[in-house]
């Protein structure tokens, strides 16, 4: 019963990661910018290969061959994928990347066109 158990959870884990790998594609594919490509990418990604981790890890852990590896790949994706995808999105906006023309917001406002001269370029 308890085997039952630990192959439903891997399964739930798979499906869920799965599904958020096929959505950061598809949102990568079908938004208009760069700027939501990004959000798709890093964001759904994230939670899908951490899904996929956590099954693998609950799978190893039940067959008593330990999850470190997971964990330690699970730490470091969630600690760089949303840092990198933020730091690219900083860069295309400091170089003048522009915005989808139905974007609502720019916090920034104008200082997007002149990006040398309105920012602090590191």
């Amino acid at each position: 019963m308890q085997a039952l158990i630990i192959d439903w959870i891997v399964v739930a884990g798979l499906v869920i990661g799965s599904f958020f790998l096929a959505v950061s594609a598809i949102g990568t594919l079908r938004m208009p910018d760069v700027y939501g490509r990004l959000h798709a990418i890093t964001k759904a990604s994230t939670l899908g290969l951490a899904g996929l981790l956590a099954a693998s890890a609950v799978f190893h852990g039940a067959a008593g061959r330990g999850f470190v590896a997971e964990a330690v790949a699970m730490w470091f994706v969630l600690m760089t994928n949303p840092v990198g995808g933020h730091m690219i999105a900083r860069s295309a906006y400091l170089v003048g990347v522009r915005m989808w023309e139905d974007s609502v917001l720019d916090e920034l406002g104008r200082a997007g066109e002149h990006a040398e001269m309105g920012h602090d370029i590191d």
